[in-house]
């Protein structure tokens, strides 16, 4: 955008639309523009947090355990359909109940995301995303049919290929987790205070895939080298410094470990990190 003359508001909200910041671009001192209102809080769906698409007639659910949901208004009425966008009818939800859904017997179900063994009756795991997607085009929760054009992860294209080319020699799977009531964060439900590091043999040239078990986006940084976002189909599409991982989204990019050393890999949320969402990542020979 190149100014004409006349100011421009540059606009950002908070995530809960309680407040924001604004700015002006203008030419010269002075001129300012209109501010626009908030726009309404988001409300996450059964979508958003990767239960979508899969209805309730799942015999492996213990449905027992969810007398706390509040099941009211549109959200009985699910049926795999696309949910409406969040913040729009979709009736809210007690997310408190969810932590005593029997999510083990789902894992075995066709389509159904697996989960590692460290979430399982884990205190500081509060939900799991049990069916999941890259959702690289999805301009995010609150942000859908504004009448906004919204930049997603789909709308970057690289200046150039893939510059390693060569294809991962192996796939690491981190889930990002949670407990809400808590505020606990970790990396498959294990904080960095007991987490063992992550080894990555110098030159080598790998796959990280996460997935998102939270009700909270989060940007997941590694130091000292490159994520390469890839598509759905594993093909290089982006560098990039972090990756953001909205709820219930399973993002993959490849990463070539050639930087000797120890090195963060954490939540750029930094509440997130300090509590827990952080790794050490070794690089050696």
């Amino acid at each position: 955008m190149e100014p004409q003359g006349e100011a421009y508001t540059i606009f950002a909200q908070s995530m809960d639309r309680t407040g924001y910041a604004r700015g002006t671009l203008a030419t010269r001192e002075g001129l300012s523009a209109a501010v626009p209102p908030l726009d309404p809080r988001p409300l996450l769906t059964m979508e958003d947090m990767g239960m979508g698409g899969m209805g309730h007639d799942m015999a492996g659910m213990d449905h027992s355990q969810m007398g706390g949901m509040d099941n009211s208004g549109e959200m009985m009425s699910m049926d795999g359909a696309d949910l409406p966008d969040s913040g729009t009818s979709s009736a809210p939800m007690d997310h408190s109940s969810m932590a005593g859904m029997d999510h083990s017997r789902m894992a075995g179900m066709p389509g159904m995301q697996s989960h590692p063994a460290s979430e399982t009756d884990n205190p500081l795991v509060d939900m799991q995303a049990m069916s999941v997607s890259p959702k690289l085009n999805d301009p995010g929760i609150g942000l859908r049919n504004n009448g906004r054009k919204v930049l997603t992860y789909a709308d970057l294209k690289s200046r150039f290929e893939d510059p390693d080319g060569r294809e991962p020699g192996r796939t690491i799977e981190l889930h990002l987790t949670g407990h809400m009531e808590k505020f606990a964060w970790s990396f498959n439900g294990i904080k960095f205070s007991d987490a063992a590091p992550v080894l990555l043999k110098y030159g080598e040239r790998l796959r990280i895939t996460l997935i998102n078990d939270t009700m909270m986006t989060h940007p997941i940084h590694l130091h000292g080298m490159w994520s390469d976002l890839e598509d759905e189909n594993g093909n290089f599409m982006v560098r990039k410094h972090t990756i953001d991982v909205p709820p219930g989204t399973k993002r993959s990019y490849r990463v070539t470990a050639d930087a000797l050393g120890r090195w963060a890999y954490h939540c750029h949320l930094l509440y997130h990190m300090e509590m827990g969402m952080f790794r050490e990542v070794r690089v050696e020979e």
